[in-house]
């Protein structure tokens, strides 16, 4: 196959550029240029993966504890029948598990401490249908979670601060109390403490209780569960299925999906990882465009041949051309070299630094402090591909005005001091 001759001319400069002796500097910059490239690349891949993999390890530890989809009636009131409304759910292909449910605020007290949490009455095994955790625990932690038993599980932080071990008696302070001519009297519950759970997830070991389902109805004053929990097959497709289920259930229930509990948190991953994206990308900006300064220097150097290859007919556009090649060459070599080295580290970080830490003798990431102790790294094609195309749109940009200078050279005025 014959390629074009601007393509060949191009290539052997590049490769002249990086063997030869009389271009020593240039072949200098110019692979100062690739490797800042290459290593902007592989930063961004690197920056990005491990930030995916914290989003995607904290999201799996929320997920373990909440359901996809909440279904509540609109008041806060009980539903007529629970069971008919997940029986609606169901008909979705999605759904693959539902449970009921009840939740309140309330202070959990013991002594002297007194600490605000969320209380979950739960059906235990329902609730194994719809979170990991739940799953877990089904036959030893929350089947010691009986109707009027008034037995309580909570998150291993919350048990932790209140000094509470399994056995001991915490009080449950209920809002909606009797009013007297004293004033207005809270509910107080003894609860017995049956349990403990870890789910990695600091929100839910500080703030969880759960209860049973009938034992929360009697506490709250409420006829049954309020709400309906769903599990579906993707979690991701939450939103889709929530506003699908909105239409069918109609107006008296309210509908609400993991994506838009947390939206906060995710909001501010993403802005996170946008602006990281920014910083990174100028450090590939700033390698691509010394591509500039070396293309300058190679057509200074190449006057005398440019001046021949227009005396043996090529055209501006040709020379144009030339020179495009060899700068797009030395961005593509640099953007691939960096894609490469980039997806090598975000692979095997779990190796990599495990191997820094032996031989430093230190932890980055110690368990007593964070909950999450290993570095965790999940590349995506949806960040490595626009990477891959922005660094070789700077790398092609920052060709064009080396290139046009040397389509406007003179072959007369270059040979002329030949």
């Amino acid at each position: 196959m014959q390629w074009p001759y601007e393509l060949q001319i191009g290539w052997r400069y590049t490769r002249a550029g990086r063997s030869g002796r009389r271009n020593g500097f240039i072949s200098f910059i110019s692979g100062v240029s690739m490797l800042g490239i290459a290593l902007g690349v592989a930063a961004l891949i690197i920056v990005l993966s491990v930030m995916n993999g914290f989003q995607k390890e904290v999201r799996d530890r929320m997920l373990s504890v909440i359901s996809h989809v909440e279904v509540y009636q609109s008041k806060g009131e009980a539903l007529p029948d629970w069971q008919a409304t997940a029986a609606q759910a169901r008909l979705n292909p999605q759904v693959v598990g539902a449970a009921p449910f009840i939740a309140a605020q309330a202070l959990i007290a013991r002594g002297d401490d007194m600490r605000g949490a969320v209380v979950r009455g739960i059906s235990p095994i329902e609730e194994a249908t719809v979170t990991e955790l739940a799953a877990k625990l089904r036959d030893t932690t929350l089947a010691r979670l009986v109707p009027g038993g008034w037995g309580v599980v909570l998150g291993g932080e919350l048990a932790r601060g209140l000094g509470v071990r399994v056995g001991d008696k915490v009080t449950i302070v209920a809002p909606g109390g009797q009013v007297t001519p004293a004033g207005v009297v809270p509910r107080l519950k003894q609860l017995t403490l049956v349990g403990t759970f870890e789910a990695g997830h600091y929100e839910y070991d500080n703030g969880l209780a759960l209860i049973h389902v009938e034992d929360a109805a009697r506490l709250f004053r409420v006829e049954g569960p309020t709400g309906v929990q769903l599990r579906l097959k993707d979690a991701q497709q939450a939103r889709a299925v929530a506003d699908e289920l909105q239409v069918r259930l109609g107006p008296s229930v309210r509908l609400s999906d993991w994506t838009r509990t947390n939206r906060n948190w995710f909001q501010a991953v993403q802005i996170e990882k946008r602006l990281m994206f920014i910083i990174l990308t100028l450090i590939v900006a700033v390698a691509a465009f010394n591509l500039v300064s070396t293309l300058v220097m190679t057509v200074t150097d190449k006057q005398a041949d440019i001046a021949i290859l227009r005396t043996l007919g090529a055209s501006p556009r040709s020379i144009m051309a030339i020179f495009m090649v060899q700068g797009a060459a030395s961005g593509v070599i640099g953007t691939l070299a960096g894609m490469v080295l980039g997806l090598a580290v975000a692979f095997n970080i779990g190796v990599i630094v495990p191997a820094i830490e032996r031989a430093l003798h230190m932890s980055f990431l110690p368990s007593s402090i964070y909950l999450i102790s290993r570095m965790p790294s999940d590349p995506q094609s949806g960040d490595i591909v626009p990477i891959v195309l922005i660094s070789l749109a700077l790398a092609f940009v920052a060709t064009i005005y080396p290139s046009w200078r040397a389509s406007r050279v003179q072959p007369a005025e270059a040979l002329r001091y030949e």
